[in-house]
């Protein structure tokens, strides 16, 4: 009798224990989706250095070699005026060129009814297009939706 009332304390005391450990939360960046995939020209250097600059920040990449993205861009329905030289897709969204993570990760986290971001053209000082020797030129990260609709999500004025 002592026995199994010593085992049910014990017990007891365990599940007490578990209730009041506090809980890890992970922090909202590790509980992103950080997989994506990248189409890209196969000659497109800036390209490469933007998937590195996403890897480095923690995303894996699948990148698809493709000799024309004109009909990725058009599959994908990307207005002309935020268009650039690769398209990611990642957890339901299109990430036009040379999108900073904060913006990514942004997007992720606050789910806007958008089909996604961009950075049109190809900005030096942009990620993946810094240069040495050049200013770094402002730029701003746009959202578009189905319509084409096209609104500014943050800008960068270096």
């Amino acid at each position: 009798m002592i026995i199994r009332s010593t085992i049910s304390l014990l017990l007891m005391g365990v599940l007490l224990a578990a209730c009041a450990a506090p809980a890890t939360v992970p922090a909202i960046n590790e509980q992103l989706v950080r997989t994506m995939t990248v189409y890209k020209s196969p000659s497109c250097g800036c390209c490469t250095n933007w998937i590195g600059y996403v890897e480095e920040h923690g995303y894996t990449v699948t990148v698809e070699e493709v000799p024309d993205l004109a009909p990725v861009k058009t599959q994908y329905n990307i207005p002309p005026t935020v268009q650039s030289c690769h398209t990611a897709l990642i957890d339901g969204y299109i990430i036009e060129g040379h999108v900073p993570v904060e913006d990514i990760e942004r997007l992720l986290t606050e789910r806007p009814d958008v089909v996604g971001i961009a950075v049109p053209g190809m900005p030096v000082g942009s990620p993946g297009m810094e240069v040495a020797s050049s200013t770094p030129q402002p730029f701003n990260v746009m959202t578009f939706d189905r319509a084409g609709a096209t609104e500014v999500f943050s800008s960068y004025h270096q």
